[in-house]
């Protein structure tokens, strides 16, 4: 299992160590794993949400389960970007496993304020744009339904930085390969999906809806085979990167979405129930390829594709 070779390319500039990514907003800012998990073994890790400036999030409740997933409605809450710089940063210069900063803004020019000050500062080694999220009143997913304005919103970010930059894609439209050709178009260097799915649980005994949000995102295996479809869409239609990410718990689902034509995963909701759950799904991958006698994981890439 030694000679196998999980390295992955997923953008100019940002090679990984092995395919598996840590989802926004599920793995903090990876310090808040350290004791539970050997953050050094992941292939990268997305920290949560930032914006121009610190935000509180939503009204609770905010997370609650549902049938084979959860829905969350949190809000970006974060503490902005010059706090993440003064920080977090600095820690994260000390590690190998590299750092992708998600960002979101309320405007295109937010987004390109917070690319910038991101320019330049040791211990980020790219940026994923949100333009996805469901669960905030401005901004978030109102950029990822239009493919012009979500081409904007990826001109004005890479205007903004040398970083390499992926977007994240909403799955809340009627076709996501188009939103995926426009910000491939507008520069973007790969780009990773899905977000959550809009969605919405009440509670019959109280009659009262139960996020404070009232609506949420869903998120979790229920989820995996929209994201799974998606993505091998997306593929086939772009000529960068691609990241799958939802409902993936274990190397068998990440394989699915490799097999697909994803060059790596996020993995998410899993984390909650287990933090090993991304070293775990590693392994996985690590073994099926041993007993299968493969040796470059980039030799699955696609391998299911027509």
């Amino acid at each position: 299992m030694t000679d196998i070779d999980l390295s992955v390319q997923i953008a100019p500039g940002l090679r990984l160590i092995n395919p598996v990514m840590t989802a926004s907003g599920t793995f903090g800012y990876g310090d808040e794993y350290g004791d539970l998990v050997d953050i050094q073994k992941l292939g990268a890790i997305i920290c949560k949400g930032t914006t121009l400036e610190p935000r509180d999030g939503n009204a609770q409740p905010r997370i609650i389960e549902v049938t084979a997933g959860i829905l969350n409605s949190v809000g970006l809450q974060n503490i902005g970007v010059e706090a993440l710089i003064k920080e977090q940063a600095p820690q994260w210069a000390g590690w190998s496993v590299p750092v992708i900063v998600n960002i979101a803004g309320d405007t295109v020019e937010e987004y390109a304020k917070v690319a910038s000050r991101l320019e330049g500062v040791k211990g980020i080694s790219g940026i994923e744009v949100n333009i996805s999220c469901p669960n905030v009143k401005c901004g978030g997913m109102q950029f990822g339904t239009d493919p012009a304005v979500a081409a904007e919103v990826t001109k004005a970010v890479k205007a903004a930085t040398s970083l390499p930059v992926i977007v994240k894609l909403s799955p809340n439209v009627t076709d996501i390969t188009v939103i995926a050709v426009a910000v491939e178009k507008a520069g973007a260097d790969a780009v990773s999906l899905i977000n959550t799915l809009s969605g919405m649980a009440i509670d019959v005994d109280r009659r009262e809806l139960m996020l404070g949000n009232l609506t949420g995102g869903l998120s979790g295996p229920a989820i995996r085979p929209v994201a799974l479809q998606m993505v091998y869409g997306v593929v086939g239609c772009v000529g960068i990167p691609v990241i799958g990410c939802g409902g993936i718990t274990s190397g068998r689902h990440a394989l699915e979405f490799i097999m697909a034509g994803a060059k790596a995963v996020e993995v998410g909701t899993a984390t909650f129930t287990d933090p090993q759950s991304a070293l775990n799904i590693i392994e996985d991958i690590r073994r099926f390829m041993a007993a299968e006698g493969i040796s470059k994981i980039s030799d699955l890439c696609g391998a299911a594709r027509k």
